[in-house]
């Protein structure tokens, strides 16, 4: 069974950094674009970064310069590290791994909530 398992949310100020990690079992991460997103109340689920199974990144304009993202696969675990947080980045994180091949495959975690506030 797969899954994907997130943590490292937390309650920061402004200003602050925070480490998201997703750790995959049943799932090897390395061969899947990993994605993370991100949704705030009311509004909808958004992509902040992506790093594919080739190592290439991407990242919404809105965190560019602030969110790096990365792999251990040795660990099997991918991060978010977050920096120079706003209030805007409050909201529940979650990450996805996508495969358009063999084995294909969408799987997503249940979430970690991420609170910017003074």
């Amino acid at each position: 069974q797969v899954q994907l398992v997130e943590s490292g949310g937390d309650l920061v100020q402004p200003g602050g950094s925070l480490r998201l990690s997703c750790v995959g079992s049943g799932i090897i991460l390395s061969i899947y674009d990993m994605g993370w997103y991100r949704q705030a109340p009311g509004k909808q689920r958004e992509r902040v970064a992506l790093i594919a199974s080739g190592g290439t990144t991407n990242f919404a304009d809105s965190v560019k310069g602030r969110f790096t993202i990365s792999r251990d696969s040795a660990k099997n675990t991918v991060y978010l590290q977050m920096n120079s947080l706003n209030l805007e980045d409050t909201a529940v994180y979650y990450c996805n791994a996508e495969r358009r091949v063999t084995p294909k495959g969408s799987y997503w975690g249940q979430g970690t909530q991420v609170t910017v506030s003074s």
